[in-house]
């Protein structure tokens, strides 16, 4: 990420470490996910979203299991011993040496915090000249966070942890985030000064701060217009706790731009998903990551949209329907009981109860294409790889397992016989 005219560039570094030995898993903390994505993941991604020129994770325990979410897309320092948040700094020191410009601090375990949120914080970070910007909150009840200590003027003098705060530091509602953007010389420069002289042993990052302001540098802060940005995930309850709030601001978003959703508690719709105008929701409905769907829809009750669906405008997607990879045409009906899957279906088509798609052959995925204007008749089945034209008819109860050119009808099925019943 640029910034100004003078060719520095922000860097982010993602404190990934931690044991998490409250999620009682054998999987590491941060690869627990949220709608389908991990949380190292998701702060990963934020940092991509704001252009960072370079995004290191300081990683530790299981940290396989971090580097096999993340891949090559980030660079990894090792945090052998958990000697505190300064400490993880501290072995990520090498990336940063002979940089000038800022470095962002996130968190693998804090993953939703906003893209905004970060750019205001770097913004202003560079515009008042600050060698550290905070991100702050203000909590009524602020136990067992870093207080905020200020001057008479308002400025920043120091950090005071919660189990180094006497009484009247404790009763502050202003709290630190963990969350900062530093210059990356200034804080280089101030991690050598940094002692383990706490109650825990460890070393602090808080204790920048106040290296910093003992050398007259400028220092400041960014109250946090959200509190749930800055919440963190330390045992499943709060796992919960964040993906519901997840859930609501990605609804609430959602009908900002034009959706009705009828029941927000029940509805579940990933981040990236775009949902066009006056569509309506209804209640227990899922829809994952990368679906499109037009405008003038109706999705569900019970309906399960899955990666990889494009629906046009007016389609009626019905109640206990599941798709996956299905791009279905403007007007479609697909009304209820149906499972389509590897399917393109084009304008106009009626999709009768029960019919599902038999695409995968126990090897492979193949795709199913219907066409314009098609019906299709109830409890069929559509064994890929098949194609149906325009204007078809499928007969209910068929099992098509050939191509059905356009103005034809499909019937697969044996002839029926009646018997005369023996008595018992």
């Amino acid at each position: 990420m640029k910034i100004e005219e003078n060719e520095q560039y922000v860097t982010c570094l993602i404190m990934a470490a931690g044991k998490g030995t409250r999620m009682k898993s054998n999987k590491s903390k941060l690869v627990h996910k949220i709608y389908d994505k991990e949380l190292v993941k998701r702060v990963a991604d934020i940092a991509k979203d704001i252009g960072s020129d370079e995004i290191i994770t300081v990683v530790g325990h299981l940290k396989e299991q971090v580097q096999e979410v993340l891949g090559d897309s980030v660079k990894y320092a090792v945090q052998e011993e958990l000697l505190g948040t300064g400490h993880a700094v501290m072995q990520a020191t090498s990336y940063l040496e002979g940089k000038k410009g800022k470095v962002v601090i996130l968190y693998g375990d804090v993953p939703l915090i906003r893209k905004q949120t970060l750019e205001s914080l770097i913004s202003k970070s560079i515009k008042n000249k600050e060698y550290a910007t905070l991100l702050t909150a203000i909590y009524d009840n602020p136990t067992g966070y870093g207080r905020i200590l200020r001057d008479e003027g308002g400025n920043i003098k120091a950090i005071i942890e919660e189990k180094d705060a006497n009484m009247t530091e404790k009763e502050i509602k202003e709290i630190n985030s963990g969350i900062y953007c530093f210059d990356i010389e200034e804080l280089l420069s101030a991690l050598k000064l940094i002692k383990p002289n706490n109650v825990q042993g460890e070393y602090y990052l808080t204790d920048v701060i106040k290296i910093m302001n003992d050398k007259g540098l400028k220092t400041g802060a960014v109250i946090v217009e959200d509190n749930t940005e800055i919440l963190g995930v330390n045992d499943r309850a709060q796992l919960e706790l964040l993906t519901r709030v997840l859930r609501m601001r990605i609804n609430a978003q959602q009908m900002k731009n034009g959706v009705t959703i009828e029941d927000v508690n029940s509805t579940y719709i990933h981040d990236d998903v775009k949902i066009g105008l006056d569509t309506v929701i209804h209640p227990n409905t899922t829809i994952k990551s990368g679906v499109v769907i037009g405008d003038n829809c109706e999705i569900g009750p019970n309906a399960y949209i899955r990666e990889g669906c494009e629906i046009g405008n007016n389609v009626k997607i019905g109640n206990f329907v599941e798709l996956k990879k299905v791009k279905i045409g403007d007007r479609t009906k697909v009304p209820h009981f149906i499972y389509l899957g590897d399917t393109e279906i084009g304008n106009d088509g009626n999709i009768g109860c029960g019919t599902i798609t038999c695409n995968y052959d126990g090897k492979n995925k193949h795709q199913t294409k219907i066409g314009d204007r098609a019906f299709i008749g109830s409890n069929v089945n559509l064994v890929a790889p098949v194609t149906l034209g325009d204007d078809v008819l499928i007969a209910a109860g068929s099992t098509i397992t050939e191509d059905v050119p356009s103005n034809n009808m499909g019937i697969a099925r044996e002839r029926q016989v009646n018997k005369i019943r023996k008595n018992k």
